[in-house]
């Protein structure tokens, strides 16, 4: 045998299993809802430490209609949360670890230190741009799609 097709042999071989074997990054910077037959992409951030989850999305100025911000609590239980030193409304969707919605806060007024219960136990809070559930649909029974979803 040749040896210049030997080591290409061995050189082919060698990449496809390394290819077979590579760990592929999973994307986490945007959560997808589905609402009915409509997609709706977020380009999001991800608050999921204790310093990350208390701070949210505070003293933002402003938050891109597309954007927002993913609490994950990594299991389920009751949440709850307040607007104090966040500069912008914010809509909050309640959201179950199986990625089921199960309620949206919208409006959420700055500076309001009223508590905004999740009403159930739920493992990930969407916080995105006032109004924007409304103006999309979103709602009770549409779906997170994100790969810290159960299932995804």
């Amino acid at each position: 045998m040749d040896i210049r097709r030997f080591v290409a042999g061995l050189w082919i071989a060698l990449v496809c299993a390394l290819g077979a074997t590579q760990v592929h990054a999973v994307d986490e910077t945007s959560a997808t809802i589905v609402s009915g037959k409509d997609e709706f992409i977020f380009s999001i951030e991800i608050a999921d430490t204790p310093a990350a989850t208390s701070r949210g999305l505070m003293f933002r100025r402003e938050l891109a209609p597309d954007a927002g911000m993913l609490f994950d609590f990594f299991n389920e239980r009751p949440v709850s949360f307040w607007m104090r030193n966040t500069l912008i409304p914010l809509d909050m969707v309640f959201i179950r670890a199986n990625g089921e919605i199960v309620r949206v806060h919208e409006n959420a007024i700055p500076h309001d230190e009223t508590p905004i219960p999740s009403g159930e136990p739920v493992r990930f809070v969407l916080e995105i741009p006032g109004g924007r559930a409304a103006e999309l649909g979103i709602g009770a029974g549409d779906t997170l799609v994100h790969p810290r979803v159960a299932g995804d």
